[in-house]
């Protein structure tokens, strides 16, 4: 029984130094070294990331300053157009600097014509001012389609390593197919991570357009109320 007793603390020691020596041992695991274990694709897949987010970046700041609403400025457009003031009214709205104010300036300066072509103008000014806010999002979706795919061509490379180190070794151990194994993981999850980034940013900026285009067509409406009632 003491013998037991004796033999029971002497393994759990040794246990915890075996413990305590592998902890040691392991090395911290990091992050750069493990996105270059994925193999020569993963470079232009990191390439086409920091790509992404900075177009999703310039267009977040492209938006934040065009789509602005002022409703003061608006207000005081309509108040000098029912005083006509319409030159001040010009001025006012191309102070503005969003896409709403270009818009009511083409409208403004085709007061006295027919109101068919002003329609016509502020309707190719919209048009314009969409057509802005649409540019550079092509570059997203063609990165959400291409990200994955240079994430699976980095998967078959992992795949080849696999069988050529079994070729070479002549044995299947997990020495033999891990280097492979990593490869593939890594370059097809960065490529999918990229292009769902890539994805959700397309089709989040066009939501913002439709719905800014649905705004600017009420605001229009708006605007053929006041030169044509007055108010």
């Amino acid at each position: 029984m003491l013998l037991l007793q004796d033999t029971i603390p002497a393994v759990v020691k040794d246990t915890t130094a075996a413990a305590t020596t592998a902890a040691k041992d392991a090395e911290p695991i990091r992050f750069f070294e493990m996105l270059m274990n994925g193999g020569v694709m993963v470079i232009p897949i990191m390439l086409l990331l920091f790509f992404t987010l900075y177009v999703i970046i310039e267009r977040a700041m492209y938006y934040n300053k065009v789509t602005k609403s002022n409703d003061a400025i608006i207000n005081e457009i309509r108040f000098q157009l029912s005083a006509g003031k319409i030159e001040m009214a010009q001025m006012t709205a191309g102070k503005a600097g969003t896409a709403e104010g270009n818009i009511l300036e083409a409208g403004i300066s085709l007061i006295g014509r027919p109101l068919s072509e002003i329609e016509g103008m502020m309707e190719k000014q919209t048009n314009v001012e969409v057509g802005m806010m649409e540019k550079k999002l092509g570059w997203l979706g063609l990165v959400a389609g291409i990200a994955p795919i240079l994430g699976f061509i980095g998967t078959i490379g992992g795949v080849i390593v696999i069988f050529h180190t079994i070729s070479v070794e002549g044995e299947i151990t997990i020495d033999t197919i891990s280097k492979g194994l990593y490869q593939k993981m890594i370059s097809s999850g960065l490529g999918l991570v990229v292009g769902v980034i890539a994805y959700s940013a397309y089709h989040y900026f066009n939501m913002m357009i439709d719905n800014f285009s649905l705004r600017l067509q009420r605001q229009a409406i708006q605007f053929v109320t006041i030169i044509t009632t007055g108010k």
